[in-house]
């Protein structure tokens, strides 16, 4: 029988009492962004560390967490994962690392994209084939942690990076192939810039044109958005390769993407 997709509320306030503590539980998804933000990640990082026997790893953790300048879920996020890495170094525990990539919360999955990203032994080939299966992952949270936990070491590694990251745009999964773009847009969501690409997008040219009409909705606001960002700071390769695009591929996929594109331009 298949399994009915909640909608989940529409404010923090709606949040039913059962539904909140599954979540914190570790026992259901976040059904959207309102559960997302919702959940209490220390009660979650709690209740997963009591089921696998592991509660001598909560203090150090909770401490990087009250150390934190700045607390939002992004940040919690990061240091439970940073915190999570460090335990499994020093107690010689490849084991957690594995239970929490497969955990049925997206927020613990979350947790394991950080693993990832601050394993500094891994070369930027490493990582990018490591976090590949968060890439795909089914929840829309854990697919934008597995780009933002590693974003860092692709801009630290541009080049090399992008051209890994050609590879995955043949491939048949559209969360892989939009991983390609929305882990290197010039700008990007709730992450630093990428100052190479504000002012050398042609580095990126040839990811933007193997998907510039690829038939997935979630690829081509991808791949529209890494252009809108360009527009910003390269207005002139924006529009030229908009046109060029124009006149060789007048498909209905790239019109959208161009119309996404030249949005900031055309205000």
């Amino acid at each position: 029988m298949k399994e009915v997709k909640r909608k989940g509320a529409r404010s923090i306030k709606d949040i039913s009492a059962v539904i909140l503590e599954q979540l914190n539980n570790g026992e259901i998804e976040t059904a959207n962004l309102i559960e997302w933000l919702a959940v209490n990640q220390t009660k979650l990082l709690e209740n997963v560390l009591k089921e696998s026997n592991r509660m001598n790893y909560l203090e150090p953790i909770l401490t990087d967490i009250s150390n934190l300048k700045k607390q939002t879920v992004n940040t919690i996020n990061e240091a439970i994962g940073t915190g999570i890495l460090t335990e499994s170094i020093l107690n010689n525990d490849a084991e957690i690392l594995s239970i929490i990539s497969k955990h049925k919360s997206d927020l613990v999955r979350c947790w394991s994209a950080y693993t990832i990203g601050k394993k500094e032994e891994l070369t930027i080939e490493e990582m990018l084939q490591q976090i590949q299966f968060l890439s795909a992952d089914k929840h829309f949270g854990v697919r934008e942690i597995s780009w933002l936990a590693v974003r860092p070491n692709i801009s630290n590694n541009l080049e090399k990076s992008l051209e890994i990251l050609l590879k995955w745009t043949s491939n048949e999964d559209e969360n892989i192939r939009r991983f390609a773009t929305e882990a290197t847009r010039p700008r990007g969501v709730w992450c630093e810039h990428i100052e190479k690409l504000k002012k050398e997008p042609e580095l990126g040219l040839k990811i933007l044109n193997a998907l510039k009409s690829d038939s997935s909705k979630y690829v081509q606001d991808s791949v529209g958005n890494w252009l809108n960002d360009a527009s910003k700071t390269r207005p002139d390769f924006v529009k030229d390769l908009c046109e060029k695009w124009k006149k060789e591929s007048q498909t209905k996929e790239t019109l959208y993407i161009i119309k996404k594109a030249l949005r900031t331009i055309e205000k």
